[in-house]
């Protein structure tokens, strides 16, 4: 970074810090990754200079050639990839995307059905009044049992009662396979268009090692960054199911991108996609989405042989949500300690969470970016263990039941966690640990 040294050292400066930070931690938010430093030079090529708006061969500027040959590849190796007849690769991020498919195929006032947020569905699936989903369209929300599991049945039975337009069947925080071809069979009773929002498992999907849900919904979403390993981006796909239902849906999606929801589209980030396409192709990448799901699922065993609850009593993916209401500590306080220790993971709501969502009973945690390190079954027992260790130091802090006192105590105990010497030991510990396995 030589040029930004000398334009700008406060920048330069926070990015080497960010950047010894990735290599000091252990970095388990399920939904990061690590690009590799193929698609990181493509994302931060001189295409970012360039507009674009349109697609290839119609764009409303000049001097496109190149890029529109970089789309097209794009395109092409996202069909390839995962088998459908149409690809849009221009979504700036998921929530746009999800935004799109509704204001494509849908008209104002229809009816969403979407999995309830607390119980590990996504704010665009229909959460209401504060999304774009839940404040233009109806929307219902399905829901997972006690054991945090979604009753097929119950929502069988729900569909058939709201009759919606449109399912959508997705995750952020549900560590379960889902049921592509009983939702599709639930869809055809109803008459509901399916959309498939597999952010989190797109990569998993696309290496082979979890079901795709192609042969049975009409669209697929999913970000590049996750699983995919990809820049910060978003793709919509229209299966052979979607063109049959409706012979224009792939029209329609690309209008309501562009000029419908986005201007034009970046360029730097639609290469780095085709890169990360690119490898998801190779026996590399399918080793280590089959890792992944390995390292996920002893994870899960080491934990609850820790004595520690995971929902639903383990995981068929990449996640896990470490429910902490035995230990009455809410997810924030562990959160923050494990952080010290140098563990990053976030806070989460639980299946049927009495606690508010600022203050949720859980912690979600995944295994994709740690498995791009290098890091295999020994390093998920170690792990396991540190991860139960940070939890015991922090259990006798207890949320107050007095709402005006919540923040002010969160404040001070993660001003006393990170002055815990324990915990502070252990980062050091972890530090260590982590420099060993280097970043892409």
């Amino acid at each position: 970074m030589t040029k930004l040294l000398k334009i700008d050292t406060h920048i330069a400066k926070l990015i080497k810090l960010e950047t010894d930070r990735q290599k000091d931690v252990l970095e388990m938010i399920p939904s990061e990754n690590y690009a590799s430093t193929a698609v990181r030079e493509a994302v931060g090529s001189i295409l970012t200079n360039k507009y674009s708006e349109g697609y290839a061969s119609r764009r409303y500027y000049q001097g496109n050639r190149y890029v529109d040959e970089i789309e097209l590849i794009a395109v092409e190796r996202a069909k390839k990839l995962f088998g459908t007849p149409h690809a849009n690769v221009q979504p700036y991020s998921g929530s746009p995307a999800n935004s799109a498919v509704y204001f494509a195929l849908l008209a104002p006032g229809a009816k969403i059905m979407g999995l309830k947020l607390s119980a590990g569905g996504h704010l665009t699936h229909g959460h209401p009044d504060v999304t774009f989903s839940g404040h233009y369209y109806k929307t219902v929300q399905y829901n997972v049992e006690p054991n945090g599991i979604i009753d097929m049945n119950k929502a069988e039975t729900q569909a058939k009662s709201e009759k919606p337009d449109m399912i959508v069947v997705g995750t952020t925080a549900y560590p379960r396979n889902l049921d592509w071809k009983r939702w599709r069979k639930i869809a055809d009773q109803t008459g509901s268009l399916v959309l498939a929002d597999i952010s989190h498992i797109a990569g998993l999907i696309s290496a082979g090692v979890l079901e795709s849900p192609v042969p049975y919904v009409d669209v697929v979403m999913f970000t590049t960054h996750k699983t995919m390993r990809g820049p910060r981006g978003a793709v919509i796909l229209v299966t052979e199911k979607g063109f049959k239902r409706d012979p224009d849906m792939g029209k329609k999606i690309d209008k309501a991108i562009f000029p419908g929801l986005q201007g034009g589209p970046h360029d730097n980030v639609t290469a780095g996609i085709a890169v990360c396409f690119k490898e998801a192709e190779t026996a590399a990448f399918r080793n280590y989405a089959k890792q992944v799901l390995v390292n996920a699922k002893l994870l899960s065993d080491v934990l609850q042989k820790e004595g520690l609850t995971i929902t639903t009593g383990g995981t068929d993916n990449h996640l896990m949500v470490i429910d902490l209401r035995p230990q009455k500590v809410i997810g924030n306080i562990v959160a923050e300690a494990l952080e010290v220790a140098n563990i990053v993971v976030n806070y989460n709501t639980v299946p049927h969470d009495s606690n508010p969502p600022m203050y949720p009973s859980g912690i979600r945690l995944g295994t994709p970016a740690i498995t791009t390190r290098g890091m295999k079954e020994r390093e998920m027992k170690k792990i396991g263990k540190w991860i139960s260790l940070v939890i015991q130091e922090v259990v006798h802090y207890r949320l107050p039941e007095a709402k005006e006192e919540r923040n002010k105590f969160v404040k001070n105990v993660n001003g006393e966690v990170w002055k815990n010497k324990k915990l502070l030991g252990l980062g050091k510990e972890v530090r260590t640990f982590a420099r060993k396995f280097p970043l892409p």
